[in-house]
This record gives structure tokens, C-alpha cells and sequence, in this order.
């Protein structure tokens, strides 16, 4: 299915051809920290169509994932890196429009107030 997607602020605009019957939580040390939800996918399923000019990229460890966001808001829209089957694009699924993530958090609340 194609979906457009966004940073929060607009800037970063992008289609993408995407199933979204597999998602992933990574717990990486970037990705524990921002909580992203993400589907994969190959790179010609991805369209940039704006923003280019805002995108920065941020690499760690063995610099083989970029962990892009944008410059004016902060958000995480999506990364690159090196699949099994060649170039891909991590989306984050919070960034599509029409997407209400809540379907495939599972979320465990602890009411640490009481104590």
C-alpha cells in the first residue's frame, strides 16, 4: 500500500510502498531512546519528495545504519542502510499519514506514582 509520511513539522515529505503487517521496536541505544516503530523496506519502494536540504544524518558503532532526522523539528522520518537484498529505507511508522500506531504498540503501564 503507499503511504506519505512526514517529519512533524513538514519539511521532510516522502512516499513510501509499504506493508505494514510487520513492524518492529528495535532496542538499539537510539532507537530505545526515541521509541520509533519501524517497517523496512527496499530502497525503490521510497520516494523523497521534499526536504533534502533539511535531512541530517547520524551514524554510530560500526557506522553501517543511517539514523537520519530532520533539522528544524528533530523527528526521525526514516534511515537507510544495507539489507540482505541490497539498499533499504527503515520508515518510521509514526511518520505515515493515516497511521495510528496504538494498533501495534502493546503498551504495559506502571503506576510508579504510588509508591
Amino acid at each position: 500500500m503507499k503511504y506519505q509520511g512526514s517529519c512533524h513539522c513538514g519539511g521532510i515529505r516522502f512516499e513510501v510502498d509499504a506493508g505494514l503487517d510487520h513492524v518492529m521496536r528495535c532496542n538499539c541505544s537510539i532507537c530505545g531512546r526515541t521509541g520509533t516503530l519501524m517497517t523496512f523496506v527496499p530502497e525503490s519502494s521510497f520516494k523523497l519528495l521534499s526536504g533534502e536540504e533539511l535531512y541530517r544524518d547520524y551514524q554510530f558503532g560500526n557506522k553501517s545504519i543511517h539514523h537520519g532526522f530532520c533539522t528544524v523539528c528533530g523527528v526521525r522520518p526514516y534511515g537507510a542502510g544495507q539489507g540482505q537484498d541490497g539498499p533499504m529505507r527503515m520508515i518510521n511508522v509514526g511518520c505515515l499519514e493515516g497511521v495510528d500506531t496504538r494498533e501495534y504498540a502493546e503498551v504495559t503501564v506502571y503506576d510508579g506514582a504510588s509508591l
